[in-house]
């Protein structure tokens, strides 16, 4: 590949990472947001190699030496592109209903230790994950006659016209991703990818406190909010300040 080339992908690549990574939350889509520094680093970096080929190059130039060679860019090689301009122009959309729809439900972790009390606030705000080893794993059954307040995104459930509340949890990239689904019923599929706070009580199923509970709720109400910035963890959402 030519230099001139070379230095364009490098700078193109660089301030793409920073522009995701500085000045929007778009780096959320793809990695934890304990990555940020790291990516605000690596863009930095590929900046400064592409100002320095160009000064590089440059001082080749005054003296009278090319600096390169003159074989041409194969092809392929202006693919590499598409992913650097990506970054500035159009990012890719966010994970969503339909990764979640294809992907099994992440296990949830054995309660090692025993249930703390559940505060007396109705409804009580609950992780999905957290509402799932309640009605999977609590003995004493604190969530049956509770009104709890889930929050996610609407997965179609096939083709019975069900749906799921869904959190896609980052361990650390989107290539890790897990998901963690509760069942609704009582109101029809809201479209995908719709955001909702939906509050409900426990739909019985099973028996509650074993394995045999399924996790799943009577919706009551259903409310749509905006995105969470946390989107990509199973924490009680966060909204922007």
């Amino acid at each position: 590949m030519r230099r001139p080339v070379q230095t364009l992908l490098l700078a193109l690549t660089g301030a793409g990472l920073l522009h995701a990574a500085l000045f929007t939350d778009i780096y959320l889509r793809y990695v934890k947001a304990g990555l940020r520094p790291p990516l605000i680093a690596s863009g930095a970096v590929l900046l400064l190699l592409a100002l320095a080929q160009a000064a590089g190059r440059d001082r080749h130039r005054l003296s009278g030496d090319p600096g390169h060679d003159h074989t041409g860019t194969p092809r392929v090689a202006w693919l590499l592109f598409l992913p650097a301009l990506s970054l500035l122009l159009y990012a890719p959309p966010a994970l969503g209903a339909y990764t979640a729809a294809r992907a099994s439900s992440k296990p949830v972790a054995a309660q090692k230790k025993g249930f703390a009390p559940l505060p007396a606030a109705s409804p009580l705000p609950l992780t999905l994950t957290d509402f799932t080893r309640r009605v999977q794993q609590d003995r004493s059954r604190a969530v049956g006659n509770r009104t709890v307040r889930l929050t996610g995104f609407v997965t179609p459930a096939g083709e019975d016209g069900g749906w799921y509340l869904t959190r896609i949890i980052f361990t650390c990239c989107a290539a890790d991703s897990q998901t963690v689904k509760v069942r609704m019923y009582g109101t029809e599929a809201p479209p995908a990818d719709t955001w909702l706070a939906v509050t409900g009580t426990w739909h019985p199923h099973g028996t509650l406190g074993t394995g045999t509970a399924q996790a799943a709720l009577d919706v009551r109400e259903a409310t749509p909010v905006a995105q969470p910035v946390n989107a990509y963890t199973d924490d009680l959402p966060l909204t922007p300040s």
